[in-house]
């Protein structure tokens, strides 16, 4: 599986815009990913340094249109912690 297979998206959210500053990025990943895999693909994507990652899976929301109900499709996200000495990720820069 590529690097680039599973980081999916960024989560840019208020939550997350509070631990840029700290070096705490969150990123959607595919569901089967592993920690040791979601660190090796975000050091091999931006060049980085990661000290720790915790994922999280997030379930569905409920939704309604009318009276048709579903389902939002659920997803897991990663939180990654980079190390001290480690550079920041450019894209979150202009974010922050």
């Amino acid at each position: 599986m590529k690097h680039y297979d599973i980081i999916i998206a960024p989560i840019l959210s208020e939550k997350c815009y509070a631990g840029i500053q700290s070096k705490r990025y969150v990123f959607k990943v595919i569901k089967t990913a592993s920690k040791p895999q979601i660190k090796i693909a975000i050091e091999n994507i931006f060049g980085v340094d990661v000290a720790n990652v915790n994922t999280m899976r997030v379930r569905g929301k409920l939704k309604r249109m009318g009276k048709h109900e579903g389902r939002t499709s659920s997803y897991k996200k990663a939180y990654v912690t980079l190390t001290a000495n480690s550079k920041s990720i450019e894209f979150f820069d202009s974010l922050s």
